[in-house]
């Protein structure tokens, strides 16, 4: 096991559980047993991580390693549950903060499929993986080539199977996520309109003396303010998602602004993250969101053993700006000069050197970095055109990352046929009421669709 991946194993703590839970909904029941053929050829057969469990000796990084299962049983990683009625979206989102409170039997390997009837007229998918598999942004990729462009599904032969690397052709859009991650008008005006991690490093080894600055600033950065959104955690998580929003909406909103559609998206979640702490009559402070950066070039097929390849910045929100175009600006600011920092190729090595380290440093240094920001913060992108699930089509898919150390609240934004959907994952303790988030969010994007915007940030 690297140590990086071994980083992400040890972090699991019983008030954050280190697994990406997706949920995926469709308007038709899905065809279980298709999608066991499915599963088993595109998943369990292609990625040897899914059919192996995690041998660990001392929990220390020398003794682990991963081992395959001894009579691997599918079965024992898809189950069908039906949803309590009305099976509404009430209903799915209470199942979802449910499970996502609850960790993975790490006696298998450490993943699990849970199909869901009774969700209106259709059918669900919960998936929960764990994060020391992959990082977000391949296992979206894995996740995503299950898929296909219609509803005749096409089974791999035993070859490519077998080599792990071949995709579904349509999955070679997600390569243009990389212009758009490095906030290129150009790119958007060439069609490349999904949205990706907000922001791709390249070649940043050779920073220099970039590397220094990002290492003093990251030496002396404070710990956040005392805020409603920070406290004591316990073990029990609450899950929330948006309605669907038009991507040609944003993109409008973006090309009237100047900025980028990543921009647009993250200047309304600071709005509403302003909204939220007014709400609750707290202090109104800027905060800082942690934000995965992919490292891993999109333009290769994913490696047969996954593993996590990504760094972390720190993005401070202006959410002090009350101004929502004022703060769009600002936010936007901040954007570009971390798209020039190498702080994520130096995260990613400070989690390599602390996988080697004892547990007990592991975890002390997590506390450090988890005390100076508030929230994790990620958007991964998916295909713009409508796609199928064992012959069924996906109507709309959502995912979360998890929080680590001290880290109570974490955002997802995912792209999916021309739709923006936004994800909020909270300590339930801390954040009873998550969907104020989500409705302010919309919020502040209408308030950014006003005429009268500044014209400093045309």
């Amino acid at each position: 096991m690297s140590s990086v991946d071994a980083a992400w194993l040890r972090m699991e703590t019983p008030t954050n559980l280190m697994m990406i839970t997706a949920v995926l909904w469709f308007e038709a029941p899905l065809d279980w047993a298709r999608l066991k053929q499915v599963v088993r050829e595109r998943l369990v057969e292609r990625f040897p991580r899914f059919r192996q469990k995690v041998a660990d000796a001392s929990g220390e990084w020398a003794s682990l390693h991963w081992q395959e299962a001894a009579a691997f049983d599918l079965d024992a990683h898809m189950g069908r549950l039906t949803l309590d009625a009305p099976g509404d979206h009430a209903t799915l989102e209470a199942l979802v903060s449910q499970w996502m409170s609850t960790p993975l039997d790490r006696s298998r390997p450490l993943w699990q499929l849970h199909g869901l009837e009774g969700f209106g007229q259709g059918s669900a998918l919960l998936v929960r993986i764990h994060h020391s598999l992959a990082d977000g942004i391949s296992l979206a990729r894995v996740l995503l080539s299950l898929m296909d462009e219609s509803a005749e599904a096409h089974f791999l032969p035993e070859s490519e199977t077998a080599r792990g690397g071949a995709v579904p052709g349509w999955m070679k859009l997600l390569r243009g996520a990389r212009a758009v991650v490095t906030g290129s008008r150009a790119a958007l005006k060439r069609g490349a309109e999904l949205i990706s991690e907000p922001i791709q490093v390249g070649d940043l080894v050779r920073a220099g003396a970039r590397g220094v600055s990002a290492l003093g600033r990251l030496t002396v950065m404070t710990s956040e303010p005392p805020t409603v959104l920070r406290g004591e955690l316990g073990t029990q998580k609450r899950a929330t998602w948006s309605a669907p929003i038009a991507l040609e909406e944003v993109k409008a909103l973006s090309e009237a602004t100047g900025s980028t559609v990543n921009d647009v998206l993250l200047a309304a979640l600071t709005g509403a993250l302003r909204r939220y702490l007014v709400a609750r009559g707290g202090p109104v402070e800027d905060l800082r969101a942690l934000v995965p950066v992919n490292l891993r070039s999109m333009d290769e097929p994913l490696p047969r053993e996954l593993g996590n390849r990504f760094g972390l910045v720190f993005l401070e929100l202006p959410v002090r700006r009350e101004e929502p175009h004022r703060r769009l600006q600002e936010l936007k600011r901040r954007m570009d000069v971390l798209k020039r920092s190498p702080e994520a190729v130096m995260t990613f090595g400070a989690l390599s050197v602390l996988g080697m380290a004892p547990s007990a440093v592991e975890r002390r240094a997590m506390d450090v970095v988890t005390r100076r920001a508030t929230l994790v913060m990620t958007n991964v992108p998916g295909p713009r055109h409508p796609v199928y699930l064992a012959g069924t089509q996906l109507s709309g898919l959502m995912f979360w990352v998890p929080q680590a150390g001290k880290l109570g609240l974490g955002v997802s934004i995912f792209s999916y046929a021309g739709q923006v959907t936004v994800g909020v994952s909270v300590d339930a303790a801390l954040v009873p009421d998550p969907h104020r988030m989500v409705e302010a969010f919309h919020d502040e994007l209408r308030a950014l669709g006003r005429e009268d915007v500044p014209p400093a940030v045309r």
